[in-house]
């Protein structure tokens, strides 16, 4: 078996994939690299949903990456162009020549004599099984499965003679022109998905168990569009994104001091929105502080431009069972529908959906504790790329790329071949909390027990705090007395 060797595999070709060969590049010019990603193309998350109006959540000046400017000419951006900047970015710095496609990672086993990862993939066009060796793994396949999305059990869904389709799996042939529409949930998904299908839908109807906080911000961000006018693009950039930055973790600080003055003003704008007579209360605020799920954005006001004009409404009722032509509510109200469109969520996965083996041992990430919220105690030379939760994905990815690049020159200037983290003697009587702590969303709530633990003390924490984070990365000492660095067994 011919088994091909690099310093470091890359699982995963999207924003974070594309982003660590950068980086790898860039600080860490002397390790060759290969990223394997398992569909035909690279992009991830925005090549993966195809459904209408999606688009990001986060503002592309710090969805984007540090090194590579957004300049296109809106902010709040559509997964075509989000495709089209990640193609250019990883043509612009040669990235592209080392993915590989159809190459659907299984398993990754690790030995200590050798100091070395074998990965086993498999090459869809063949079905042939594929082996490389590396010193280092680094994930960056995401937090969900691309297998399929999260469908709660609904009695009678099977009884349905219209079509039903969840947003992970659009079919490229879906007509609703005319049709009645219900959107079944209350995420950005499905207030991508109302305001995009009412323009030519009968009408859409986004069928919520609960309310979400929603606020509604321009597609353009005005600021940087006047700098743009008057210095370099990159400078125009880096202060754009300094910017949003540093105003995403104020909101996100003020939800946490003074969480009924942020709810106030959330409401406000959606009363203001529309108007008196609307019931805000029943459809527009949730029974938790905001940010402790996910607060979701509507570009122009979309969604409340969409109820206004009668083309979408809102309901807010459990679901009792779903009949032939639609939705019987709890409150014995109904919905017809001609189409269903389940907007329930994804299945959250630990790495990818990979077995992993150290020294012959199968790893139960569960049982681990998180270092730093990118290593695993007892798990070495690997590393995964999570981002925020809290703020745009690829702030936290940037900051990953370049710890691990510091790693990987630590090794390489001191001759060591592993790096594990392992526990302290003052570290073994930690209070467990949750992987991410305080936040409630349903499809974090669903696996949180398969995740990692964090602790109450650094290193063994994610904090999801862009400026803790930056700390952590940049300024914190990689030997601190918890990363361990050694050589191979068969060096020694």
């Amino acid at each position: 078996m011919n088994v091909e060797h690099f310093d470091v595999v890359v699982v995963g070709a999207g924003i974070s994939g594309i982003g660590a060969g950068y980086f790898l590049q860039k600080d860490s010019p002397n390790r060759s690299y290969v990223i394997l990603e398992g569909r035909n193309d690279m992009g991830g998350t925005w090549d993966l949903f195809r459904y209408p109006g999606v688009r990001s959540d986060s503002d592309m000046h710090t969805l984007g990456y540090s090194f590579k400017p957004w300049t296109a000419a809106k902010s709040i951006a559509d997964g075509p162009n989000i495709l089209a900047y990640l193609r250019e970015t990883a043509s612009e710095f040669g990235i592209d020549k080392n993915i590989r496609f159809k190459h659907l990672v299984t398993k990754a086993e690790w030995s200590s004599e050798h100091a070395q990862w074998t990965v086993t993939a498999t090459q869809k066009d063949s079905n042939t099984v594929v082996t490389y060796t590396c010193n280092f793994l680094f994930m960056c396949s995401g937090y969900y499965s691309y297998k399929s999305g999260y469908t709660p059990e609904i009695t009678g869904l099977q009884d349905f003679n219209g079509t039903v389709v969840h947003p992970q799996s659009w079919p490229k042939d879906l007509d609703y022109a005319g049709k009645r529409v219900v959107v079944i949930g209350s995420g950005a998904t499905a207030m991508t998905l109302v305001p995009a299908m009412a323009n030519t839908a009968a009408h859409v109807t986004m069928l919520q168990r609960s309310p979400t906080y929603v606020v509604a911000r321009p597609d353009h961000d005005a600021i940087a569009d006047v700098l743009r006018k008057f210095l370099p693009s990159k400078m125009a950039y880096n202060l754009t994104r300094w910017k949003n930055t540093s105003m995403q973790q104020l909101v996100y600080k003020r939800t946490r001091t003074k969480p009924q003055q942020v709810k106030d003003a959330l409401l406000k704008g959606v009363r203001d929105a529309l108007g008196p007579e609307y019931d805000v209360d029943t459809h527009f605020t949730p029974s938790y502080n905001p940010w402790d799920q996910r607060l979701c954005l509507v570009p122009n006001g979309d969604l409340f431009t969409a109820i206004k004009d009668g083309s979408a409404s809102v309901v807010t009722d459990h679901i009792d069972r779903i009949d032939a032509t639609g939705i019987v509510l709890q409150s014995g109200n109904r919905i017809d529908a001609d189409i269903i469109v389940t907007a329930t969520g994804l299945n959250l996965v630990t790495l990818g959906e990979m077995d992993f083996v150290v020294d012959g041992t199968a790893v139960d990430f569960s049982k681990t504790w998180t270092y730093k919220g990118l290593s695993y105690s007892g798990v070495p030379n690997l590393a995964s790329s999570f981002g925020y939760i809290n703020a745009s994905w690829t702030l936290r990815a940037d900051l990953t790329c370049e710890y691990v690049c510091r790693v990987l020159n630590h090794m390489e200037k001191t001759g060591t071949q592993k790096c594990v983290a392992e526990l302290r003697a003052s570290d073994a009587e930690m209070p467990e909390r949750p992987w991410i702590d305080n936040f409630t969303a349903g499809y974090m709530e669903r696996v949180m027990h398969q995740f990692p633990r964090q602790g109450d003390r650094e290193p063994w924490i994610n904090p999801q705090d862009y400026k803790r984070d930056r700390k952590l990365f940049r300024d914190s000492p990689i030997d601190d007395g918890v990363m361990k660095f050694s050589k191979a067994k068969s060096l020694v």
